[in-house]
């Protein structure tokens, strides 16, 4: 059996700071890869939506070895929807590596990240990334990292944390600002030297606990996790300390480790490794696998409550069919509960008196992800706006508040202030930093729904808006709902040019001519308040006298196209997002006009 020295290390950070980037540059150096193979860029960011949208969704594992020392690099997300990942890997590691840009400085997720490993009792290596930039206070940022240690609450030791400056992208690592280095050799170095190899604790009874889950079609469910103390074989019989406090035997039909990106099975790891077992079909986050007869359970990772709830419905609109493969409610049950193998952060619930699946989850990235996944996988479905989860504190009702970041140019603060503060925002300080303004607020998660879109129109796209979870608040009353009405198709077929140009003057356009419609469809947004049933199928009338100049060419204005998270945003109650493989439209939850008044009157 491999008895190399064994460092575990996470590397975390807020979203953008350089995470895939450092790995990509360890993998490198670390000589994974053959001198001929080709290399992408942040290439453990292997799901398509990831490279897409340049940001980690799921955590990672990979290999390296240094001067004999094993160091198994786990690859966390940044984005706040996705911190129960963050919160379960912290415990699985000996250290961190803890990101920052070196203009930036620590963001409201950094907080969150360091807040986690210091409760651990983990002293991070600091990494300040991006002294390349023109704009670069790597110094500044120093103190106020330090600031950020002792206002967490960090003990005297790991308020004494190594700090490396660095270029990820270029793959360099430097002791002081003004010194030279043309790779990550000081960064090594301060890895081994200041974290401990894991104790060799092979002769105990096995403790193994499980912090991340996968999944295969052959193998079933798969437990990833890190063997604290003991030695775990393939083909061993095992028992399992589940959440409930139960105990179950099993046994492992396939045991690997993690050699720079590649899983290798194995026969046998040792205490401290991190380890990938099949063979236990409902295992599951933060139990413990022991020997039989010997189960002492690690203490329970406990899993992040989610904050946001939508319903996931069967499409029933008149073009259900034409473009998704799977449609049916079995599918749907079919593919959440699959979800739920691997997505820990989720819950699902069936709808009462309904064919519909209530989803909850950490924010509207993290289910606009999973719908995402589900239509490139041939889903067809309707969805409805998301709502916030209340808890109940001490009898009162609490709701989800988020911190926000703003950085916006001056002449647009006043409006953004203005709209926050309707949102029932709280400021928590404004600081002036030459023509731009930096806003701190703390915000009601439903007063954050469908803010976004308007926050870079009220920018004209030069602000930035950073949001984290917070804390639970007591409820803060009635927030503002969308101001305008939409324009509603009132039959179906197709949109044609002569109508939409008639149209404009009501509102903006969601469509373009050609486009298929149908009564119920949203086509664009009212200038009013109110819905507007239109038609714009309607075509001209046809005649044999032509009339200089009025038979030119249309001109429309080029009509606004949603994003999936801009859809969700953008739906008030009574309507839905219809999301096909093709498409995604708006449409009313009743299509039908007259039976939409009938109902806005009975309420």
């Amino acid at each position: 059996m491999d008895k190399r020295e064994i460092i575990n290390l996470a590397v975390i950070a807020h979203v953008d700071a350089g995470k895939s980037t450092l790995v990509d540059a360890f993998l490198n150096q670390s000589g994974v890869f053959r001198e001929n193979e080709e290399v992408v860029d942040c290439i453990m960011d292997s799901n398509d939506l990831e490279r897409e949208r340049g940001i980690t969704i799921y955590s990672k594992n990979c290999a390296i070895e240094h001067n004999g020392v094993k160091i198994n690099i786990v690859d966390t997300p940044g984005h706040a929807d996705f911190s129960s990942e963050v919160e379960r890997v912290i415990k699985a590691v000996d250290s961190a590596i803890l990101i920052v840009d070196a203009s930036e400085g620590p963001m409201p997720q950094t907080r969150f990240v360091l807040k986690k490993s210091l409760e651990k009792g983990i002293k991070p290596i600091v990494f300040i990334n991006k002294i390349d930039k023109n704009n670069q206070r790597a110094e500044e940022v120093h103190d106020e990292i330090i600031d950020l240690f002792i206002e967490l609450s960090a003990d005297d030791d790991q308020l004494e944390f190594p700090v490396i400056y660095g270029i990820a992208v270029e793959g360099k690592a430097f002791y002081e600002l003004d010194h030279e280095s043309d790779n990550l050799d000081p960064l090594f170095e301060t890895i081994i030297d200041s974290v401990d190899s894991y104790p060799d604790l092979d002769q105990e009874p096995l403790q193994m606990q499980v912090y991340d889950l996968a999944y295969d079609d052959y193998l079933g469910r798969i437990g990833i996790g890190r063997v604290y103390s003991g030695t775990i074989k393939d083909g061993q019989q095992v028992e399992v300390s589940k959440r409930d406090g139960s105990i179950e035997k099993g046994k492992i039909t396939k045991l690997s480790v993690y050699e720079g990106l590649n899983q290798n099975a194995i026969d046998k790891a040792r205490s401290g490794e991190i380890v990938s077992i099949a063979g236990i079909p409902d295992i599951s986050i933060g139990e413990t696998v022991c020997d039989p007869g010997k189960v002492d359970p690690l203490p329970m990772i406990e899993i992040a409550e989610p904050t946001l709830a939508m319903y996931f419905l069967v499409n029933d609109s008149p073009f259900a069919g034409l473009e998704g493969e799977y449609l049916t409610t079995r599918h749907l049950k079919a593919r959440l509960e699959r979800e739920l193998e691997v997505n820990v952060g989720l819950r699902v619930e069936k709808a009462e008196n309904t064919e519909a699946f209530k989803v909850s989850g950490r924010g509207e990235l993290h289910l606009s992800i999973l719908l995402e996944n589900m239509r490139r996988e041939g889903y067809e479905l309707s969805v409805s706006k998301p709502e916030v989860l209340m808890k109940e504190i001490d009898g009162k009702k609490h709701e989800p508040v988020e911190k926000v970041m703003v950085e916006l140019p001056e002449k647009y603060s006043g409006t953004v202030i203005n709209k926050l503060n309707q949102r029932k925002g709280l400021m928590q300080s404004m600081l002036p930093e030459g023509d731009y303004v930096h806003l701190e607020y703390l915000v009601p998660t439903r007063g954050l729904i469908g803010f976004r879109s308007e926050f870079i129109n009220d920018t004209s796209g030069e602000g930035t808006l950073i949001r984290s979870f917070d804390s639970y608040e007591p409820f803060k009353g009635e927030v503002p709902r969308r101001k305008n009405g939409v324009l509603v198709s009132n039959q179906q077929g197709t949109a044609m040019g002569y109508a939409l140009s008639n149209l404009e003057a009501r509102g903006e356009m969601f469509i373009e001519p050609g486009t298929k419609v149908y009564e119920g469809m949203i086509i664009g947004l009212h200038s009013r308040d109110n819905d507007l049933a239109v038609n714009a199928c309607k075509n001209k009338k046809l005649t044999n006298v032509r009339a200089s100049g009025s038979d030119d060419s249309i001109n429309l204005a080029p009509p606004k196209k949603f994003t999936l998270e801009q859809a969700l945003e953008f739906i008030e109650d009574d309507e839905l997002v219809e999301i096909t493989p093709a498409v995604i439209r708006l449409r009313k939850k009743i299509l039908n006009e007259k039976m939409r008044l009938r109902n806005s009157k009975s309420k």
